[in-house]
Protein backbone atom coordinates (compact mmCIF):
# COMPACT_ATOMS: atom_id res chain seq x y z
CA UNK A 1 0.00 0.00 0.00
CA UNK A 2 1.31 3.45 -0.92
CA UNK A 3 2.25 5.65 2.02
CA UNK A 4 1.23 9.06 0.72
CA UNK A 5 -1.56 11.03 -0.89
CA UNK A 6 -1.59 14.48 -2.44
CA UNK A 7 -4.19 16.88 -1.09
CA UNK A 8 -5.15 20.01 -3.04
CA UNK A 9 -7.17 22.90 -1.64
CA UNK A 10 -8.54 25.15 -4.41
CA UNK A 11 -9.44 28.35 -2.60
CA UNK A 12 -10.66 31.71 -3.82
CA UNK A 13 -7.25 33.37 -3.36
CA UNK A 14 -4.74 30.49 -3.34
CA UNK A 15 -4.12 26.90 -4.39
CA UNK A 16 -2.48 24.92 -1.58
CA UNK A 17 -1.00 21.52 -2.46
CA UNK A 18 0.40 19.13 0.14
CA UNK A 19 2.07 15.74 0.35
CA UNK A 20 0.31 13.95 3.23
CA UNK A 21 1.47 10.93 5.21
CA UNK A 22 -1.59 8.70 5.27
CA UNK A 23 -0.79 7.16 8.65
CA UNK A 24 -0.13 10.31 10.67
CA UNK A 25 -1.99 12.96 8.69
CA UNK A 26 1.18 15.05 8.65
CA UNK A 27 1.83 17.40 5.72
CA UNK A 28 5.39 16.56 4.72
CA UNK A 29 5.80 19.20 2.04
CA UNK A 30 3.58 21.87 0.52
CA UNK A 31 3.41 24.30 -2.41
CA UNK A 32 1.26 27.42 -2.60
CA UNK A 33 0.09 29.20 -5.75
CA UNK A 34 -1.76 32.53 -5.66
CA UNK A 35 -4.87 32.81 -7.80
CA UNK A 36 -6.66 35.95 -6.63
CA UNK A 37 -6.63 37.57 -10.06
CA UNK A 38 -5.84 34.84 -12.62
CA UNK A 39 -8.80 32.47 -12.53
CA UNK A 40 -10.81 30.32 -14.93
CA UNK A 41 -10.27 26.69 -15.96
CA UNK A 42 -7.13 27.34 -18.02
CA UNK A 43 -5.33 29.33 -15.31
CA UNK A 44 -6.40 27.05 -12.44
CA UNK A 45 -5.33 23.96 -14.41
CA UNK A 46 -1.93 25.44 -15.26
CA UNK A 47 -1.19 26.53 -11.68
CA UNK A 48 -2.41 23.25 -10.19
CA UNK A 49 -0.28 21.07 -12.51
CA UNK A 50 2.73 23.32 -11.97
CA UNK A 51 2.25 23.07 -8.21
CA UNK A 52 1.96 19.27 -8.22
CA UNK A 53 5.11 18.97 -10.34
CA UNK A 54 6.98 21.29 -7.96
CA UNK A 55 5.78 19.24 -5.00
CA UNK A 56 7.02 16.00 -6.56
CA UNK A 57 10.40 17.49 -7.48
CA UNK A 58 11.02 19.20 -4.15
CA UNK A 59 9.85 16.31 -1.95
CA UNK A 60 11.76 13.59 -3.81
CA UNK A 61 8.75 11.25 -3.77
CA UNK A 62 7.95 9.02 -6.73
CA UNK A 63 4.46 8.74 -8.19
CA UNK A 64 4.58 5.02 -7.35
CA UNK A 65 4.63 5.97 -3.65
CA UNK A 66 1.43 8.01 -3.95
CA UNK A 67 -1.94 6.34 -3.47
CA UNK A 68 -4.28 9.06 -4.70
CA UNK A 69 -4.92 12.74 -5.33
CA UNK A 70 -7.75 14.47 -3.48
CA UNK A 71 -9.08 17.87 -4.48
CA UNK A 72 -11.10 20.21 -2.28
CA UNK A 73 -12.83 22.86 -4.38
CA UNK A 74 -14.91 25.88 -3.43
CA UNK A 75 -18.32 25.58 -5.11
CA UNK A 76 -20.90 23.07 -6.30
CA UNK A 77 -19.42 19.73 -7.35
CA UNK A 78 -20.25 16.36 -8.90
CA UNK A 79 -18.31 13.98 -6.62
CA UNK A 80 -19.00 10.85 -8.64
CA UNK A 81 -17.64 12.20 -11.91
CA UNK A 82 -15.08 14.59 -10.44
CA UNK A 83 -16.53 17.73 -12.00
CA UNK A 84 -16.64 21.24 -10.53
CA UNK A 85 -20.13 22.25 -11.65
CA UNK A 86 -19.91 25.84 -10.54
CA UNK A 87 -17.30 27.73 -8.51
CA UNK A 88 -17.86 31.50 -8.90
CA UNK A 89 -14.87 32.35 -6.69
CA UNK A 90 -12.65 30.38 -9.08
CA UNK A 91 -14.53 31.35 -12.26
CA UNK A 92 -14.73 27.62 -13.07
CA UNK A 93 -17.85 25.94 -14.45
CA UNK A 94 -18.20 22.35 -15.71
CA UNK A 95 -14.53 21.73 -15.01
CA UNK A 96 -13.68 17.99 -15.18
CA UNK A 97 -10.79 18.01 -12.75
CA UNK A 98 -10.78 14.22 -12.37
CA UNK A 99 -10.20 13.73 -16.11
CA UNK A 100 -7.41 16.33 -16.12
CA UNK A 101 -5.43 14.92 -13.18
CA UNK A 102 -5.97 11.23 -13.89
CA UNK A 103 -4.83 11.80 -17.47
CA UNK A 104 -1.70 13.59 -16.29
CA UNK A 105 -0.63 11.42 -13.33
CA UNK A 106 -2.41 8.05 -13.81
CA UNK A 107 -3.60 8.07 -10.18
CA UNK A 108 -7.12 7.84 -8.71
CA UNK A 109 -8.53 11.35 -8.22
CA UNK A 110 -11.29 12.28 -5.76
CA UNK A 111 -13.19 15.55 -5.50
CA UNK A 112 -15.08 17.16 -2.59
CA UNK A 113 -16.38 20.56 -1.60
CA UNK A 114 -13.61 22.53 0.11
CA UNK A 115 -15.37 22.88 3.45
CA UNK A 116 -16.40 19.22 3.40
CA UNK A 117 -12.76 18.22 2.97
CA UNK A 118 -11.59 20.65 5.67
CA UNK A 119 -14.22 19.26 8.02
CA UNK A 120 -12.96 15.74 7.33
CA UNK A 121 -9.43 16.89 8.18
CA UNK A 122 -10.57 18.48 11.45
CA UNK A 123 -12.61 15.37 12.31
CA UNK A 124 -9.68 13.01 11.84
CA UNK A 125 -6.78 15.07 13.18
CA UNK A 126 -7.99 18.47 14.41
CA UNK A 127 -10.51 20.35 16.55
CA UNK A 128 -13.31 17.87 15.82
CA UNK A 129 -11.44 14.78 16.94
CA UNK A 130 -13.62 12.76 19.31
CA UNK A 131 -16.83 14.69 18.49
CA UNK A 132 -19.48 13.14 16.23
CA UNK A 133 -21.99 16.01 16.22
CA UNK A 134 -20.72 19.33 14.89
CA UNK A 135 -20.88 22.06 12.28
CA UNK A 136 -17.70 23.43 10.70
CA UNK A 137 -17.81 27.00 9.33
CA UNK A 138 -15.04 28.68 7.34
CA UNK A 139 -14.97 32.45 6.84
CA UNK A 140 -12.69 33.73 4.10
CA UNK A 141 -13.36 34.70 0.50
CA UNK A 142 -16.83 33.28 1.15
CA UNK A 143 -18.69 31.61 4.01
CA UNK A 144 -18.77 27.82 3.76
CA UNK A 145 -19.99 25.18 6.18
CA UNK A 146 -20.45 21.45 6.67
CA UNK A 147 -22.71 19.44 8.98
CA UNK A 148 -21.60 16.28 10.80
CA UNK A 149 -24.17 14.05 12.53
CA UNK A 150 -23.31 10.75 14.22
CA UNK A 151 -19.79 11.06 12.83
CA UNK A 152 -20.98 11.31 9.21
CA UNK A 153 -20.97 14.29 6.88
CA UNK A 154 -24.53 15.22 5.88
CA UNK A 155 -24.63 15.93 2.14
CA UNK A 156 -28.37 16.17 1.48
CA UNK A 157 -30.46 15.09 -1.52
CA UNK A 158 -28.25 16.84 -4.11
CA UNK A 159 -24.97 16.75 -2.18
CA UNK A 160 -25.12 20.47 -1.40
CA UNK A 161 -26.24 20.52 2.25
CA UNK A 162 -24.63 22.91 4.69
CA UNK A 163 -24.50 26.09 2.58
CA UNK A 164 -24.69 28.52 5.50
CA UNK A 165 -23.18 31.26 3.38
CA UNK A 166 -26.23 31.19 1.14
CA UNK A 167 -29.01 31.47 3.67
CA UNK A 168 -30.92 34.66 2.90
CA UNK A 169 -30.49 37.37 5.53
CA UNK A 170 -31.99 40.24 3.48
CA UNK A 171 -34.56 39.52 0.78
CA UNK A 172 -33.65 42.66 -1.15
CA UNK A 173 -30.02 42.76 -0.09
CA UNK A 174 -26.58 42.87 -1.60
CA UNK A 175 -25.72 40.78 -4.66
CA UNK A 176 -23.85 37.56 -3.96
CA UNK A 177 -21.37 35.69 -6.15
CA UNK A 178 -23.89 32.84 -6.46
CA UNK A 179 -26.27 35.11 -8.39
CA UNK A 180 -28.79 35.64 -5.59
CA UNK A 181 -29.26 38.68 -3.35
CA UNK A 182 -29.05 39.01 0.40
CA UNK A 183 -26.94 35.91 1.16
CA UNK A 184 -25.03 35.78 4.45
CA UNK A 185 -21.79 35.51 2.46
CA UNK A 186 -22.40 38.98 1.01
CA UNK A 187 -22.36 40.41 4.55
CA UNK A 188 -20.12 38.23 6.73
CA UNK A 189 -17.15 37.11 4.58
CA UNK A 190 -13.72 38.73 4.42
CA UNK A 191 -14.58 39.74 0.85
CA UNK A 192 -17.70 41.52 2.12
CA UNK A 193 -15.67 43.42 4.73
CA UNK A 194 -13.10 44.32 2.07
CA UNK A 195 -15.81 45.72 -0.23
CA UNK A 196 -17.33 47.78 2.60
CA UNK A 197 -13.96 49.28 3.53
CA UNK A 198 -13.04 50.02 -0.10
CA UNK A 199 -16.42 51.63 -0.71
CA UNK A 200 -16.00 53.89 2.32
CA UNK A 201 -12.46 54.87 1.30
CA UNK A 202 -13.67 55.85 -2.17
CA UNK A 203 -16.20 58.15 -0.52
CA UNK A 204 -13.40 59.91 1.32
CA UNK A 205 -13.53 58.17 4.72
CA UNK A 206 -10.20 58.05 6.53
CA UNK A 207 -8.74 54.78 7.79
CA UNK A 208 -5.44 53.62 9.23
CA UNK A 209 -5.64 50.64 6.87
CA UNK A 210 -4.24 53.01 4.23
CA UNK A 211 -0.89 52.69 6.06
CA UNK A 212 -0.72 49.04 4.94
CA UNK A 213 -2.29 49.21 1.50
CA UNK A 214 -0.06 49.30 -1.54
CA UNK A 215 -1.35 50.33 -4.95
CA UNK A 216 -2.90 47.37 -6.76
CA UNK A 217 -2.90 45.22 -3.63
CA UNK A 218 -5.99 43.87 -1.88
CA UNK A 219 -7.01 44.25 1.75
CA UNK A 220 -5.94 41.23 3.79
CA UNK A 221 -7.09 39.76 7.10
CA UNK A 222 -3.76 40.81 8.59
CA UNK A 223 -4.35 44.44 7.60
CA UNK A 224 -7.80 44.28 9.14
CA UNK A 225 -6.37 42.93 12.42
CA UNK A 226 -3.65 45.59 12.62
CA UNK A 227 -6.17 48.38 11.95
CA UNK A 228 -8.50 47.15 14.69
CA UNK A 229 -5.60 46.86 17.14
CA UNK A 230 -4.83 50.53 16.46
CA UNK A 231 -8.45 51.50 17.12
CA UNK A 232 -9.47 52.30 13.56
CA UNK A 233 -13.13 53.31 13.57
CA UNK A 234 -13.99 52.48 9.95
CA UNK A 235 -12.45 48.99 9.90
CA UNK A 236 -13.88 48.14 13.33
CA UNK A 237 -17.39 49.17 12.28
CA UNK A 238 -17.19 47.06 9.09
CA UNK A 239 -15.98 44.03 11.07
CA UNK A 240 -18.69 44.61 13.69
CA UNK A 241 -21.33 44.54 10.97
CA UNK A 242 -19.96 41.27 9.56
CA UNK A 243 -19.88 39.77 13.05
CA UNK A 244 -23.49 40.82 13.64
CA UNK A 245 -24.62 38.93 10.55
CA UNK A 246 -22.42 35.88 11.11
CA UNK A 247 -23.49 35.52 14.74
CA UNK A 248 -27.11 35.60 13.59
CA UNK A 249 -26.38 32.87 11.06
CA UNK A 250 -24.65 30.73 13.70
CA UNK A 251 -27.54 31.25 16.11
CA UNK A 252 -29.90 29.96 13.41
CA UNK A 253 -27.68 26.89 12.95
CA UNK A 254 -27.70 26.24 16.71
CA UNK A 255 -31.49 26.52 16.85
CA UNK A 256 -32.10 24.38 13.77
CA UNK A 257 -29.50 21.63 14.12
CA UNK A 258 -28.56 21.77 17.83
CA UNK A 259 -24.94 20.59 17.39
CA UNK A 260 -22.56 19.91 20.29
CA UNK A 261 -19.77 21.89 18.66
CA UNK A 262 -19.21 24.61 16.08
CA UNK A 263 -15.69 24.80 14.64
CA UNK A 264 -14.77 28.14 13.07
CA UNK A 265 -11.89 28.56 10.66
CA UNK A 266 -10.69 30.45 7.61
CA UNK A 267 -8.35 33.39 7.17
CA UNK A 268 -10.52 35.97 8.91
CA UNK A 269 -11.15 33.80 11.97
CA UNK A 270 -7.48 32.83 12.28
CA UNK A 271 -6.14 36.37 11.87
CA UNK A 272 -8.73 38.52 13.67
CA UNK A 273 -9.41 37.20 17.17
CA UNK A 274 -11.62 40.24 17.87
CA UNK A 275 -13.98 39.04 15.15
CA UNK A 276 -13.99 35.45 16.46
CA UNK A 277 -14.62 36.37 20.10
CA UNK A 278 -17.32 38.92 19.30
CA UNK A 279 -19.09 36.50 16.95
CA UNK A 280 -19.29 33.54 19.35
CA UNK A 281 -20.41 35.78 22.22
CA UNK A 282 -23.21 37.25 20.12
CA UNK A 283 -24.23 33.85 18.69
CA UNK A 284 -24.81 32.50 22.20
CA UNK A 285 -26.94 35.54 23.07
CA UNK A 286 -29.03 35.29 19.89
CA UNK A 287 -29.83 31.56 19.94
CA UNK A 288 -32.43 29.89 22.18
CA UNK A 289 -31.38 29.68 25.84
CA UNK A 290 -31.39 25.87 26.20
CA UNK A 291 -28.99 25.06 23.31
CA UNK A 292 -26.94 28.13 24.29
CA UNK A 293 -25.99 26.39 27.56
CA UNK A 294 -24.50 23.39 25.71
CA UNK A 295 -22.96 24.73 22.51
CA UNK A 296 -19.17 24.78 22.36
CA UNK A 297 -17.04 26.79 19.95
CA UNK A 298 -13.49 26.00 18.84
CA UNK A 299 -11.12 27.35 16.23
CA UNK A 300 -9.75 24.94 13.65
CA UNK A 301 -6.61 23.16 14.82
CA UNK A 302 -5.04 22.46 11.41
CA UNK A 303 -5.01 26.04 10.11
CA UNK A 304 -4.42 26.37 6.38
CA UNK A 305 -3.93 22.62 6.03
CA UNK A 306 -7.45 21.48 7.07
CA UNK A 307 -8.57 21.19 3.45
CA UNK A 308 -5.31 19.67 2.20
CA UNK A 309 -5.33 16.93 4.88
CA UNK A 310 -9.02 16.20 4.43
CA UNK A 311 -8.65 16.04 0.64
CA UNK A 312 -5.84 13.49 1.00
CA UNK A 313 -8.26 11.11 2.77
CA UNK A 314 -11.08 11.29 0.22
CA UNK A 315 -9.93 8.09 -1.45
Amino acid sequence: MSNYSIGIDLGGTKILIGLVDRQSGQVLHSVKKKNKKEKGIENISRKMLSGINELLEESDVNLSDIQSIGVAAAGQIDRENGIILGAPNLDCFDFNIKELLEGEYKLPVYLANDVEAATLGELKFGAGRGCDDLVCVFVGTGVGSCIVKDGRIIRGATGTAGELGHIIVDLNGRPCGCGAHGCLEAYASRSAIEKRIEGALKKGRHSLILDYLEEGKSITSSMIRKSIERGDELVTSCVDEASEYLSGGLASVINLINPKLIILGGGLIEAVDYFYQKTIKEAKLKCLPVPATKIEFRKTALGDFSGVIGAAYLG
